[in-house]
């Protein structure tokens, strides 16, 4: 027990010296592996800052330029180029600016403020660039098109001519499909070229659009269109609203994969006269071609949702659309239309589908086809006044309804064509106050517009001797307790007419003179003397015939002042 006492009492000190040896160890290494990790960042950092300033990007904008102008024949300029190697490796371009090809006006196609190109790091090391994902920050763009159907987008060369140039060149630079494309607040307008060679009225506008699209191929983009397959019935020689749902055209997709599909969503839309706003929708590109899927707006107080696509492989571009409205407030929407502004008023909902060609025809029908069915609640016609005439007949007798403005409206229902640049109903149906009207007719919106409808308006009414005298007077019948006085609505609609025409009450008066000073029961087509009867003059005249004459009263004599 003696010998081994030492023994024992120095195992503790052995212990504590081999973990002190091993701490000071672990301590050493430690301190090496970081210096070794700060090293690292240091270089990676400095990396981060010399490589770009030893890899002067910027001289080189000059021949990237032109390069762009060689591939795509359409003149180019940059404003700054920079590499940035954290956190990708990215190129970034400021104030880049695509001008108009040979053949259209100076100017430009293209203006972005900031372009970030993120590259594949990969790639680099085989001496290959190729684009991951692009970034365009507030970019213009000026769309035209010249009468023979070609645009400024359009890239002169065959084929694939920008991906095989681009092979060509030693810089092994890949224009292969882009996975992703960002465009932010971007400004577009669209527009034809006029005879004389300047740019004429803008016919789309697009403001603070923002895009984001998924493998995008640019070649297959810049290429030249080919017309959509255009599926259309035969009309023969009737046209009616449901032949014209049919018959109206709409661009197939075609069957080839898109060069390039995602989402854009922008504060406001314009086509021609008629403004969107809040628009969300999905988006499908091919060349020359473009659709609206699921497309989603605010409309004029009111929302629309619906489908739009746009064909620019004719000659003139076509365009068909399909829209489900609701809410609408129809006098804001006629605003766009100086001719029609205050004209009628009202919520409107309703089912359209048209097509036609872009044109910077003054007309907002020209070369348009379509067809639908609208509904109109809680309106006006402040400038016809349909219901005026017959409710002052109306209220002779204490028939129908006697307080109101004559002219409003609980509703208005319609069909509609749209053909030969004009709208066309086969039935209109009006819930006026105190009177319903059935009627059908067309318009034109070129120029002043122009109105041809025709109707009748039934009001409820005794079998009393008034209502035969007023049955024979204006030319109205009376049947099934109901007053029924035809009319016609010609003019403008700065000027609509409004007039009553001959029923079968006074069919054996035609041509007898009315003690009210006009000709009662005359219809143009019988007799080519006489005019139609003038409805104020005859309403004015049942009006006076009843109304009770006032007792005059004597006129009293001014209190004389005082002497």
């Amino acid at each position: 027990m003696g010998r081994s006492a030492p023994a024992e009492l120095g195992r503790p000190t052995q212990t504590v010296s081999a973990f002190i040896r091993k701490g000071i160890t672990m301590s050493v290494g430690k301190k090496v592996a970081l210096g070794v990790l700060i090293f690292f960042v240091v270089l990676l950092g400095a990396l981060v800052i010399v490589v770009p300033l030893l890899l002067d990007v910027d001289r080189y904008r000059d021949r990237v330029a032109a390069r762009i102008r060689e591939v795509t024949g359409k003149p180019a300029a940059i404003g700054h180029l920079a590499i940035r190697l954290f956190p990708t490796v990215s190129i970034r371009v400021d104030d880049f600016a695509l001008g108009n090809p040979a053949g259209f006006p100076q100017g430009y196609i293209l203006k972005v403020r900031r372009i970030s190109a993120e590259l594949d790091a990969r790639a680099l090391w085989d001496r290959q660039i190729l684009i991951k994902s692009l970034d365009l920050d507030q970019p213009e763009v000026k769309l035209l098109a010249d009468g023979r159907g070609r645009w400024n987008f359009e890239n002169p060369r065959k084929g694939n001519a920008l991906k095989a140039a681009f092979r060509k060149d030693e810089s092994a630079f890949s224009l292969d499909v882009i996975p992703r494309v960002t465009v932010s607040k971007a400004r577009l307008t669209a527009a034809n070229l006029l005879p004389s060679g300047r740019p004429g009225p803008a016919f789309f506008e697009g403001q603070g659009v923002t895009t984001d699209l998924e493998d995008v191929d640019l070649d297959a983009l810049a290429s030249p269109g080919h017309s959509a397959a255009v599926y259309q019935a035969d009309l023969g020689h009737e046209t009616t609203a449901a032949t014209l749902l049919i018959s109206v055209a709409y661009a197939a997709a075609p069957p080839m994969r898109p060069a390039a599909r995602g989402t854009l969503r922008a504060e406001s839309l314009r086509f021609g006269s008629l403004q969107a706003t809040s628009v969300k929708t999905r988006l499908r590109l091919y060349p020359g071609q473009v659709f609206f899927d699921d497309l989603k707006f605010d409309f004029y107080g009111g929302r629309a949702d619906g489908d739009v696509s746009f064909d620019s492989g004719e000659r003139i571009p076509r365009y068909a659309a399909r829209a489900r409205l609701s809410g609408v407030d129809l006098a804001r929407l006629l605003e766009a239309f100086p001719e029609a502004r205050g004209k009628l008023t009202g919520k409107m909902e309703g089912d359209l589908k048209v097509s036609g060609e872009l044109s910077h025809s003054p007309d907002p029908l020209a070369g348009m086809r379509g067809a639908g069915q609208v509904n109109i609640r809680n309106g006006e016609m402040p400038s016809l006044q349909l219901n005026k005439n017959l409710m002052a007949l109306a209220r002779v007798g204490n028939f129908g309804a006697s307080t109101g403005s004559p002219s409003s409206f609980s509703s208005m229902s319609a069909d509609f064509t749209i053909a030969d640049q004009r709208i066309t109903s086969s039935k209109v149906r009006v819930a006026g106050n105190g009177i319903d009207v059935d009627g059908s007719g067309s318009l034109a919106l070129a120029g002043a517009g122009t109105l041809d409808y025709q109707g009748v308006a039934n009001i409820a009414a005794g079998a009393t001797p008034l209502t035969n005298l007023l049955v024979n007077l204006s030319g109205g019948t009376f049947a099934n307790g109901k007053l029924t006085f035809p009319f016609n609505i010609r003019g403008s609609m700065q000027n609509p007419q409004f007039s009553l025409k001959s029923g079968a009450g006074g069919a054996g008066q035609a041509g007898k003179p009315s003690p009210f000073g006009a000709t009662t029961g005359v219809l143009p087509a019988q007799q080519s003397g006489q005019t139609q009867q003038k409805p104020g003059d005859l309403v004015q005249g049942i009006v006076g015939l009843f109304k009770k004459k006032q007792t005059p009263q004597p006129q009293q004599s001014a209190p004389q002042p005082p002497k």
